[in-house]
This record gives C-alpha cells, structure tokens and sequence, in this order.
C-alpha cells in the first residue's frame, strides 16, 4: 500500500494554526485549545495534550467494542483517553469524552511501546482505541498501533466517523478493523444532539468499508429520536445497499444519561424490531445490544 503521511494541523495567514485531525477543523490561537480540549496551539505548533495519558485502559473481549465478525472469541487491549469532538446528548461515557484535559491532571505517562508490552503480557490479539473518539488523540493511537502492527497485532477504531479525508486515508495504512457508531438518518437531529455533520459520517463510512477495513455499524435505538420504522428503515438501507448486505450490523438500547434522562430505556421490542427491519432490508448480520 502507498505509504501516505497526513498533515495534522496547517499554519493559517492571521499565525494561528487549524487543526486537522477530525472535521470540525478548529482554528487555535496561540495558547488555545480546541473543541475537544486535547489539542492546543503551543508556539504555533499542534501538541496533541493527552499523548501518552490513558484515562481508561482495560482488557475486553472483541465483541464489546463491539465486533462480531472480526477475531471472534479474542481479547482486545482498549485504552481512551479525556475529550471528544462530539458532544452527544446521551453520552453513555460522559464521565471522560466531556471531560477536557487539563496539564495538571494527575496521570502517569504510558508510552506506545508500553501500551503494546501490555497487550501482548495480556495474552490479547489487537489495541482498541475506544471509550472516547480515537480522533482526537490520533497521534498517540497511530504510535502505538505502528508498534502494534510490527509485533502482529490488529488495531481497532471505535469511531463516531468525523475524520478528515486525509486521515481516513491514513487510517486504511494500519487500522485493520472499525466500528463506526451511525447515530441517526436525519440530519438535522444529528448536527442538533452530536455537533456534527451526519454527510460527512456517511462519507467516512463509505470510504472505510471501500478499503481492507473491516467494518461494523453500531446504532443506539433512542426513544423518540430515532427510533422510528422509518428512520431504522433508512440506515438499514444504506448499509445494505451502499456499504454491502454482510457488513454487520448492531442495534442496541439506550438508557438515560448525561443530558438525555427525559426518556425512558429502549425496550426489547423495539430493539428487536430494529432487528427485523434490518432483516427485511436484506443485511445478514443484524445483532441486538444491550438487551437481556
């Protein structure tokens, strides 16, 4: 594969410098920090805060990231760190992706090299890159998964698909597997309740599942927000019929939290609903969540 280096940040003409990892593409003055508070202008230079600083680092079976159709019965090494570029209304780990770095947080440095050390002495097969958007620290996650790759393990990126083109491209080099988390098919709640472009998701996700990425979709069934047969139809559809009938996909219920606690959980019925309309769309791999 062509070897391809993206740019992370680019000077602007006023000397502040825009950053380049996710498409919110925020413009940092001197000394400031962008939408999801670990990147920051030092001395017009990009320094990515959270580099070497886990906030979250566990040892997960595959399927919880989840991937049911890659590594099956394997264990994945997953780490997160503070912030995100989204700010989703129901955030089930609010507690750190809403939560932005700040240079005096106590936290010990781990390197790449040692984040690869301790996956291979944990017996797991890949790095996951998780519990926050991966984006946001992609210089520290592409590090360790360069050592990752060279030791024979697999990456993981569980992504809200906000990436610029130039680091999707990226990506491809040595992310081996993703699971894109689709939030809704209407735009306008989308940019309402996440922050972002649902357009562009819809791009990333199509270029990951045109490349060796393995791919998987992950929809949180929300009560009044997305949980129409309509819309479950229209995300159903375009998976099948734009990303392939055996990309797989999973549907899992919501319960309160963060700033959505005005709704009541997902029922099973719904969730299996949303199992059968994906069915029916012609997709042959469609897995509930989150549901006894």
């Amino acid at each position: 594969m062509e070897f391809f280096q993206p740019e992370y940040y680019r000077k602007t003409e006023s000397g502040a410098i825009k950053c380049l990892l996710c498409e919110r593409t925020c413009v940092l003055k001197e000394g400031g920090k962008g939408f999801c508070g670990a990147n920051k202008n030092e001395d017009g230079e990009l320094v990515n805060l959270v580099y070497g600083h886990p906030v979250a680092l566990n040892i997960d079976p595959v399927e919880k990231k989840p991937l049911n159709r890659f590594l099956q019965g394997s264990f994945t090494y997953s780490l997160g760190t503070l912030g995100c570029n989204f700010n989703c209304q129901w955030c089930q780990n609010y507690q750190i992706s809403q939560k932005h770095f700040d240079e005096k947080f106590p936290s010990d440095i781990v390197l790449p090299d040692e984040i690869v050390t301790g996956a291979i002495q944990s017996g797991c097969m890949s790095v996951s890159y998780t519990y926050n958007e991966p984006a946001i620290f992609y210089p520290y996650a592409k590090d360790i998964g360069s050592i990752a790759k060279e030791n024979g393990l697999k990456n993981i990126f569980v992504t809200n698909g906000y990436q610029t083109e130039a680091i999707i491209k990226d990506m491809k080099n040595w992310v081996d597997a993703a699971n894109v988390d689709l939030k809704c098919f209407n735009r306008e709640n989308h940019l309402k309740y996440t922050g972002g472009d649902l357009d562009i998701v819809l791009r990333n996700i199509k270029s990951l599942a045109d490349s060796p990425v393995h791919i998987e979709i992950t929809s949180l069934i929300i009560p009044g927000f997305n949980d129409s047969d309509e819309e479950i139809s229209n995300i159903a559809k375009f998976i099948s019929s734009e990303l392939g009938t055996e990309v797989p996909w999973h549907v899992s219920a919501f319960h309160p939290d963060y700033k959505m606690t005005d709704r009541k959980s997902t029922s099973r019925e719904k969730v299996y609903r949303a199992v059968e309309i994906g069915l029916s769309a012609g997709l042959k791999f469609v897995y509930p969540g989150n549901v006894w």
